[in-house]
């Protein structure tokens, strides 16, 4: 049987992921700052290091990215049952809204302020996208410096959005190399042992 607490563990995994699934105006990236709101600001879920890895990671692997996000966030807070929550919490109202919002369109399309209503939050979410494109600059910053940073990006930039490159490839070979990249220290350290053994 459920405890109280985990009841409420799991309605607050509903709630957050109801308010991205119904918040996520455009769906894919515009969700990433909704779920970074809820999981690391509003409730602690994880911290920003965390999250960053979560989003890598899940931008290497085929799907939306915003159901990949809920489904391992989920798990991570409440296990298997959290999983299903949050995934049918971000899926469920966004297939309600559509078809109720395209009923409304089947019938009032040719008015302005429905044609106007996707219009309306663009500006919002290029908000929200910048202030986290900010937010992730700076942990870069922290960790690369500000020079790596801005050629790491502009790489990037120029793969993505000047070759066509899918991001998910980019990111991947970034994690390969930095799984291959040789620790600098580790021969320090297998030194150190050995003399340490030795005595």
């Amino acid at each position: 049987m459920a405890t109280p607490s985990a009841l409420s563990t799991q309605a607050e995994l509903f709630m957050a992921f109801f308010r991205i699934g119904i918040f996520g105006f455009g769906g894919g990236p515009s969700m990433i700052p909704l779920v970074h709101q809820e999981v690391v600001k509003r409730h602690a879920w994880m911290d920003d290091d965390a999250f960053a890895d979560v989003l890598a990671i899940g931008n290497t692997l085929p799907g939306p990215i915003a159901t990949k996000m809920a489904g391992y966030i989920g798990f991570r807070v409440a296990g298997t049952f959290g999983a299903i929550v949050a995934v049918v919490a971000v899926i469920v109202p966004v297939i309600v809204a559509m078809i109720a919002v395209l009923g409304l369109y089947g019938r009032y399309g040719d008015q302005r302020w429905v044609q106007g209503m996707g219009q309306g939050v663009v500006p919002v979410v290029m908000v929200m996208m910048a202030q986290l494109t900010l937010d992730f600059f700076h942990k870069s910053r922290a960790g690369l410096g500000v020079i790596a940073t801005l050629v790491m990006g502009a790489v990037a930039g120029s793969l993505i959005y000047g070759l066509g490159v899918h991001p998910g490839l980019v990111i991947g070979a970034i994690l390969v190399a930095a799984l291959l990249r040789p620790d600098p220290g580790a021969k320090q350290r297998r030194t150190d042992a050995n003399e340490e053994t030795a005595r």
